[in-house]
């Protein structure tokens, strides 16, 4: 089989399955796993997939969202540093609400350890536990419909919730962040409930690494004007950031793993 029909057959498993493992195509396909990232990168170039930890997801279709256990696996190190600077940004005594998600809950623990005594609200049972033991600080679990996988609280008994609180800050973790069209998640009840938490909060801090700029996925949240931070590991003048900038909107840049990597070599 040649290199083209190759990645014809992998993009039809891909689109199917909606994620896939580089070992799991190499021993399909009967090639080295070297092969397959080659392929799979030529398949990102036109858009077909995006490159995970170990293999790779489907990209046509808005809709499409990867598993929470990749989410947290894809860009860990990058979350990191995003959620340390993230947790820079907040004060002693804030009343916070952390969203849910995997960023979120790389800010949670980020927060660990800083003796803020905040009031955290979140929909996110594993930021919660996260936090519970911290001391001095106060965990206010939303309420809900629990989403499996997520671990996370939705529906209108967690908007409702949130509509009940005046909060300092919101930090919010999306799937995309785009020049025209905003930020945007896949899911409709996870961005109903994140829209919730922006009208009670005085600031809007959002999370993203950088494979979340430029992109629009299905489920509008709200205009960049709407945001106040952007933290994020892409350059600082992506063209997302740029329109960013043009809204009012702060953009904190951080350095990513491979930035961090690089420096240390040097």
């Amino acid at each position: 089989m040649d290199a083209k029909a190759r990645r014809d057959r992998i993009a039809h498993r891909v689109r199917a399955a909606r994620e896939v493992g580089f070992a799991e195509l190499a021993a399909e396909f009967d090639v080295s796993e070297m092969t397959i990232r080659r392929d799979v990168e030529a398949l990102e170039t036109r858009g077909v997939v995006r490159r995970i930890v170990g293999g790779a997801i489907a990209l046509q279709g808005k809709d499409a969202e990867p598993s929470f256990a990749t989410r947290v696996a894809d860009a860990a190190e990058e979350k990191r540093h995003i959620a340390d600077a993230v947790a820079d940004l907040i004060g002693p005594s804030e009343t916070l609400i952390l969203d849910s998600g995997s960023t979120a809950l790389a800010v949670a623990r980020s927060l660990k350890g800083r003796e803020l005594a905040l009031t955290v609200v979140t929909p996110s049972l594993l930021a919660a536990l996260e936090l519970v033991d911290e001391p001095d600080t106060t965990v206010v679990l939303t309420g809900g419909q629990l989403r499996p996988g997520e671990l996370s609280l939705i529906g209108p008994s967690a908007e409702d919730a949130l509509a009940g609180y005046n909060c300092d800050t919101f930090v919010m973790g999306v799937a995309g962040v785009d020049a025209e069209r905003g930020v945007s998640d896949y899911h409709q009840a996870e961005s109903g409930v994140k829209r919730a938490a922006s009208r009670r909060a005085d600031r809007v801090i959002v999370a993203a690494d950088e494979s979340k700029l430029g992109r629009v996925t299905f489920v509008n949240i709200a205009a960049l004007a709407d945001v106040d931070v952007i933290v994020t590991d892409a350059p600082a003048d992506h063209p997302a950031l740029a329109a960013a900038r043009t809204h009012g909107v702060d953009v904190v840049t951080v350095a990513g793993a491979r930035d961090a990597h690089l420096g240390e070599a040097r």
